[in-house]
């Protein structure tokens, strides 16, 4: 691995075209600036400068390297100052990822009860997918994830907040929008479905899919829409129907009709954290769901007041 060092003293030597004003710049004799080019070289495996000339040119290897350790360099300054930014920062901070399809269910309100509860807590929200998640968990870029995907790793932990019931969106004027009652999919097995997202897979629409199949029922998949607010929106204009959380019902009920099914049919809202997380901040967001789902008459998860 090349030292930092190593490549700051590069960079100002290209940039000087001259050790000894170089040296100056950074502080130091020349002879010892030279010999760490000379390391530098060594590692490389071939000459970075063009010691013939004056000023001095870089060869085509040193041109390559120069421009990269530029870039390295600056993102280590970078680093430097959003580490020693948080260092000094006297605000905790906690990071939610969460799917779009969570946003109709309840999560904003959850969101705007803890940050009633958690004075003192900087909350950033970043919408992702649930397989986004899971790598941003273990890489520290987000505290908690909220998604619909179930998965085994290890370094994640995941709690089953509650299974969403489906319902089937019709556009207003579909034939089987005005019909009384739940409908099979049985009876949605010749209709031009639309699914989401159309990738990462695998997703919310694989769920649909093994819904259908699970009923020994091809789904005909006219449309793979990219998020929810698309397939929705082809719904509305006719283009299809689309299986969806019931929670979608208090957004859109205004251009577009929906049925519950015959069938028992649901789609988990799963939160994640890093496994062995005992913040106080995740401790927070736990007992806000806890005390919201008492309040809104849903069972509150044994796992997740094992978080408190």
């Amino acid at each position: 691995m090349i030292d930092m060092r190593l490549l700051r003293y590069f960079v100002t030597v290209a940039d000087e075209g001259n050790f000894n004003r170089a040296a100056e710049r950074l502080h130091i004799a020349q002879p010892p600036l030279s010999r760490a080019i000379q390391q530098l070289e060594a590692q490389i495996g071939a000459p970075l400068l063009d010691r013939s000339n004056r000023p001095l040119r870089l060869t085509a290897v040193g041109r390559l390297l120069h421009a990269q350790a530029v870039q390295i360099l600056a993102r280590m300054e970078d680093v430097e100052t959003m580490v020693k930014a948080a260092a000094n920062s006297e605000r905790r901070r906690l990071v939610i990822g969460f799917v779009a399809s969570t946003i109709y269910a309840r999560l904003p309100e959850l969101i705007r009860e803890f940050r009633k509860t958690a004075d003192g807590v900087e909350l950033v929200m970043v919408e992702s997918t649930t397989l986004d998640q899971i790598a941003a968990l273990k890489d520290g870029r987000i505290d908690v994830g909220f998604g619909r995907i179930r998965f085994e790793d290890p370094a994640v932990r995941r709690i089953i907040l509650r299974d969403e019931k489906l319902v089937a969106a019709f556009s207003l004027d579909h034939p089987l929008a005005r019909g009384e009652g739940p409908i099979s999919l049985r009876d949605l097995a010749d209709e031009p479905q639309i699914i989401y997202p159309r990738a990462p897979r695998p997703s919310y629409a694989d769920q649909v899919i093994s819904l259908f199949r699970d009923h020994a029922i091809e789904p005909r998949i006219v449309h793979e829409a990219r998020e929810l607010q698309i397939a929705i929106g082809l719904v509305a204009a006719e283009e299809g129907m689309a299986i969806v959380p019931e929670s979608v019902r208090r957004a859109r009920s205004h251009d577009v009709a929906f049925r519950e099914l015959s069938e028992l049919a649901t789609s988990p809202i799963i939160m994640s954290h890093r496994s062995g997380d005992r913040s106080p901040e995740l401790a927070l967001i736990a007992g806000v769901i806890a005390r919201k789902y008492a309040e809104w008459g849903y069972d509150v998860p044994t796992a997740l007041l094992e978080e408190l």
